[in-house]
């Protein structure tokens, strides 16, 4: 049986992260994809990588590219091109120059593998993922964003952080809009099983939940140049996974919603689940006052930044 095909557009930090993870778990051969100028960069990449083949063990073709030519046949796509953020930079900032940038890659994924299926991770999410889906024509179970799998893990660890019991039992989830507008759900969050809001105090709840909110600008301010790439990498990761074997995991991803949780015509933070099919299905359950009232508030921001991209 032929491996699956995993091409991964743009190879800085995240994209580096992703092929690295992609080859450990074995899930298929890699492509790390970037423009002319950085076609050293990516080749040195790879061959780093082929190079750590023989000290972990897995048997991935690894390779570095900045030939269209070489994405035929791709499986599944990761996007991560564009510029990362700068202190001071919102996400809104980083629109003009990335837009630009999503167009290039859906045109030129379109005509080189159709039917694969697309994870973006490029900020601003909800605008990327959309000008994606516009601009490629693809159907929406082969489009997605990576949002709220790496917003629910920011707010799974910093609730482990805050009990002191173990993040691989705290399960949560983050809808809406990948910024500062995102809805932690803790209503529904539990460490093992126990509800979140008998463990944590509720004004302190409330804090870790601001966190969650802002918690790729801490890591921006921190670096003080570029912004996240472990933690995005393996959400990412955990998708195409999914997706590669078919494991129908539920995870919140921007997905195309069409009359979910009142939802029209926009992607957006939503229980998803992907299997083999892409997005298969969007998990809709009741929202109380409060997280409708939230909802709307992120849908305003992401119809914004959506309108701003002029598709």
């Amino acid at each position: 049986m032929a491996r699956k095909k995993i091409t991964l557009i743009g190879g800085g930090q995240i994209g580096g992260n992703l092929a690295l993870l992609a080859a450990q778990k074995e899930l298929g051969d890699v492509v790390i994809f970037d423009i002319p100028q950085s076609e050293g960069m990516v080749k040195g990449k790879a061959l780093d990588l082929m190079q750590l083949g023989p000290h972990e063990g897995y048997d991935s073709n690894i390779t570095g590219s900045a030939d269209w030519n070489d994405v035929k046949g791709t499986d599944v796509f990761i996007i991560t091109a564009g510029i990362p953020r700068k202190p001071g930079m919102n996400r809104e900032d980083l629109l003009e120059i990335n837009l630009g940038i999503m167009k290039d890659v859906a045109k030129n994924i379109k005509v080189n593998a159709p039917d694969a299926f697309v994870i973006v991770i490029s900020n601003p999410l909800d605008a990327m993922v959309y000008a994606f889906h516009k601009v490629s024509g693809f159907k929406k179970n082969q489009v997605v964003g990576m949002a709220g799998a790496l917003d629910s893990g920011r707010f799974r660890a910093f609730i482990a952080m805050e009990t002191g019991y173990s993040v691989q039992d705290v399960t949560c989830m983050v809808l809406g809009g990948h910024g500062d507008t995102m809805v932690p759900i803790s209503r529904l969050a539990t460490v093992g099983g126990v509800p979140v809001t008998d463990l944590i105090q509720p004004e302190r709840l409330k804090e870790i939940e601001d966190r969650t909110r802002v918690a790729g600008g801490e890591i921006v301010k921190l670096f003080g140049n570029g912004s996240a790439f472990y933690a995005p990498a393996q959400s990412a990761i955990e998708m195409a996974e999914s997706f590669l074997r078919d494991k129908k995991r539920v995870i919140p991803c921007a997905s195309l919603c069409e009359g979910e949780f009142g939802i029209n015509g926009y992607f957006i933070g939503v229980p998803t689940v992907i299997g083999s099919g892409g997005v298969e299905k969007i998990l809709e359950f009741t929202l109380d006052d409060n997280e409708k009232n939230e909802l709307k508030k992120t849908l305003t921001a992401v119809k914004h930044t959506v309108a701003e991209t002029g598709l």
